[in-house]
């Protein structure tokens, strides 16, 4: 029943931009959009697969809102140097039932050939793939490595973007600056699953250069991360107040913002039939909070046989120290002790290993099969709805996906 759904959706926001374009386009509007049509399923009922920030995700039942998307896009010009884009995505994200958010949604102004900005929402850039990760058919895999992509919680930011590029031979260089605030919800897995909000004054710094099939991607970004709706923390700290322990609690939370700095390298090369694609990214708080400093990283390669691509990739994540320090008579054993260092101060560890293949059967079209092989290492790694002290047993996540665009 929910495919036969999401099918009509598309179905209908298809015939529906199809109208709208009839009625309004001057020769300046621009309609389009992408999608995915997944399913997929894992080897257990002991936890969820889930990509990063997800409610839901998939266990040993076939589900399709793991994958599953909708995208749709609308430009238009208003002058030689003003012109207008909205994007609304819909997907499942921090509950169990598909919603829909506004991705972009800016002005932008041209100021002469190798300049021009943006106001309104942006996409953040964090990582090599930010302006197009929820796109499947601009993708290789079926999605982003949740070792990397789950590092930062900074999706999209409401301000202003500057973005520069300039060709020198054959080197192109691309720079963006970006600075607002981002603001979204969270998934909080502990305490039997919860929903919180951040907002976040932030500045994003990135820098790419092309030369021929090689791309690298250099980006920084530094957020201020305000949250205050975190019930499993706000009742850890209330306690931790409760009992003396009030600087241990003030350097916990995240409540009146907290500076935590991601930067990241990536790289893409694109030679004759041979694809990689590589990112190593650091996230490191820049004053006390309970988020563990992390170093993620993976490495996917591939090879075309006419349109036919299979691929393989590794993906890491683990933990790089701690920005809080217990105090000396803080308890070493017990529920207290238990809940800081394990349930908070202890970094999410996570390895996995993926095979897939991409057939490109059709103009704009493309379908993918793919399994991962997940090894949670600490905490349950990314996995969901796992018991307490953590699920260590490796799990077997079986996929496909119909990804479009139009």
């Amino acid at each position: 029943m929910k495919k036969q759904l999401l099918a009509a959706s598309v179905l209908a926001a298809l015939g529906l931009m199809q109208a709208q374009a009839g009625t309004m386009d001057d020769g300046n509007l621009t309609i389009g959009g992408f999608g995915t049509l997944g399913v997929a399923k894992t080897n257990t009922d002991q936890v969820r697969f889930t990509r990063y920030n997800q409610a839901e995700g998939v266990s040993d039942q076939a589900r399709i809102g793991l994958d599953s998307n909708l995208g749709l896009q609308a430009t238009y010009k208003i002058n030689d140097w003003l012109s207008g884009t909205a994007q609304v995505l819909t997907r499942k994200t921090t509950t169990t039932t598909f919603n829909t958010d506004l991705t972009w949604g800016f002005l932008k102004m041209k100021v002469n050939d190798e300049i021009n900005v943006r106001v309104g929402r942006v996409v953040a850039p964090t990582f090599l793939i930010s302006d197009y990760q929820n796109v499947g058919y601009a993708n290789t895999m079926m999605r982003p490595p949740v070792e990397m992509y789950g590092q930062n919680v900074l999706e999209n930011m409401d301000g202003v973007d500057v973005n520069y590029q300039h060709s020198i031979g054959d080197f192109n260089l691309t720079a963006q600056g970006a600075l607002g605030v981002s603001r979204g919800k969270l998934f909080v897995a502990s305490g039997g699953g919860s929903q919180a909000t951040y907002r976040s004054p932030a500045y994003a710094l990135a820098v790419a250069g092309e030369y021929g099939p090689f791309t690298l991607r250099m980006v920084h970004t530094l957020g201020k991360v305000d949250s205050n709706d975190i019930a499993p923390l706000n009742s850890l700290t209330t306690t931790l107040k409760a009992v003396g322990f009030t600087q241990l609690a003030n350097d916990i939370t995240l409540a009146g913002g907290k500076k935590i700095g991601f930067t990241a390298v990536g790289l893409v090369m694109d030679w004759r039939n041979i694809l990689v694609q590589s990112e190593y990214a650091q996230r490191r708080a820049k004053e006390p909070v309970y988020v563990a400093d992390t170093d993620a990283w993976y490495v996917m390669t591939g090879y075309r046989f006419g349109k036919i691509l299979p691929y393989y990739s590794h993906a890491s994540a683990r933990g790089a120290g701690k920005s809080v320090t217990v105090p000396a008579n803080f308890p070493k054993t017990g529920a207290l002790a238990q809940a800081v260092n394990y349930g908070f101060l202890t970094s999410i560890e996570q390895s996995s290993d993926l095979i897939g293949v991409r057939w490109d059967f059709a103009k704009a079209m493309a379908l993918k099969v793919q399994i991962d092989r997940v090894k949670p290492k600490v905490k349950g790694g990314f996995l969901g709805g796992g018991p307490a002290a953590g699920y260590t047993n490796n799990v077997t996540v079986v996929g496909a996906a119909l990804d479009f665009v139009f």
